[in-house]
């Protein structure tokens, strides 16, 4: 009984499993701002449709996982996630939505090479984020990237 107690318990308080996925025609985290605001305006909320339904969805929705953007080979902010939505399109392709928080959160530059799709982020391996949030806002994302570069982020 008492390691069925301590099982349980240990699932309770796993890390959450976040996405990784690049952001393609983004030059940087404004831009990314600017084409969510107008979805947002439009649809009333802000997802992502994707081929690959996430088998740890559980983990990511409920762990309080985020979705890293990966801009010019840099992850440089996240938002989390906090709706995975299954749907079976027209021709009867099975996709799923992700359904973002609308805030952006920056992240320390870390740089990662281009890949297809999306993959699963461990806590761990998830850059943290920048102290100071918005008022990291002032810098470029080059001049973000340089100075973590630096170690001065």
């Amino acid at each position: 009984m008492s390691g069925r107690r301590a099982a349980k318990s240990a699932t309770a308080i796993r890390p959450a499993v976040h996405i990784l996925k690049l952001c393609v025609g983004v030059e940087e985290i404004a831009d990314l701002a600017q084409w969510q605001a107008e979805r947002l305006r439009q649809q009333k909320r802000i997802y992502h449709v994707t081929r690959m339904i996430p088998k740890r969805a559980e983990e990511i929705v409920g762990g309080g996982g985020s979705i890293y953007w990966v801009i010019r080979g840099l992850i440089l902010v996240r938002q989390r996630i906090t709706a995975i939505e299954p749907f079976t399109e027209g021709e009867g392709i099975e996709r799923c939505k992700l359904v973002f928080d609308p805030k952006l959160v920056p992240v320390r530059p870390s740089p990662r090479r281009a890949f297809q799709g999306w993959r699963y982020l461990t806590a761990a391996d998830a850059p943290p984020d920048l102290a100071g949030g918005a008022a990291s806002g002032d810098l470029s994302d080059a001049m973000r990237a340089d100075l973590a570069a630096l170690g001065l982020l």
